[in-house]
């Protein structure tokens, strides 16, 4: 495993670890206790491992775990789902290639100009590849901005826009974009691409560097979106989300009017 694969998967686990109090695992706690969550001993201990072993995994330092050990440590984590997924691909992850902007086959770019609902193609750095007029009118006009400009995270983290458009709503919808990032940007570090976009956001969204600390993990799904559009009032949207079988690095998005 590439060294910063194994970093990213020690922050990981240690995030994970301090999150999760001794009660919630049943075991009881003295006065002189200062560890903040679980310490070592007892995440190596519940999962039936080496303290040592354990201590040399989070420390980021040449081991690798079995997919048993992967999922002992996420059943005594309280890890959910996207979470368990992601300590597993951490935990066998290897070196990538450099990263390059991907391409949307021409099929699939023809069926979002052709939607009359908005619809977009996203990359694994949530750059906006393809998207439709509905996505100009409703959204942003993606067709006016630089190429780097066109990210999901920099329209919700640093345009104005977006926060009026989402209202009360802004705040939960960008932090799930951006614990949606971090489960790509992990694997991909220290490639420039992502470790380039983390810092620029870093700098220019005051509440970027909060959420990024708390090593949240999220994956992509549908839902709904209320937006309050400068012009078309209050709108309400059912969005879907499915993976492009060309590349499973795209994701198309769909918003269905309600």
């Amino acid at each position: 495993m590439p060294d910063a694969n194994r970093s990213g998967l020690g922050d990981f686990l240690r995030s994970r670890r301090e999150r999760l109090s001794p009660e919630a695992v049943g075991l009881t706690t003295g006065p002189r206790r200062r560890a903040r969550g679980l310490r070592r001993e007892e995440v190596a201990e519940l999962a039936g491992i080496g303290v040592d072993w354990y201590v040399r995994l989070e420390q980021g330092r040449a081991v690798t775990p079995s997919v048993a050990t992967v999922d002992a440590l996420a059943r005594v984590l309280r890890l959910d789902p996207a979470e368990h997924g992601h300590l597993r691909v951490l935990a066998g992850a290897s070196r990538r290639p450099a990263f390059a902007r991907e391409q949307v086959p021409d099929g699939v770019r023809r069926v979002v100009e052709g939607l009359t609902q908005p619809a977009y193609v996203t990359g694994r750095r949530w750059d906006v590849l393809a998207w439709n007029s509905a996505v100009a009118d409703v959204f942003t006009d993606y067709g006016r901005m630089p190429e780097e400009d066109r990210n999901i995270l920099v329209y919700l983290l640093t345009d104005p826009a977006a926060r009026r458009i989402f209202a009360t709503a802004w705040e939960e919808y960008a932090r799930g974009v951006v614990e949606q990032f971090r489960a790509a940007h992990d694997l991909w570090a220290p490639d420039p691409a992502f470790t380039g976009l983390r810092d620029r956001l870093s700098r220019e969204s005051p509440e970027f560097d909060g959420w990024w600390q708390r090593h949240g993990i999220r994956g992509t799904g549908s839902g709904r979106k209320t937006l309050h559009h400068p012009g078309k009032g209050v709108l309400h949207f059912a969005y879907t989300t499915f993976q492009v079988n060309e590349d499973p690095g795209l994701r198309l998005s769909v918003y269905t009017p309600l």
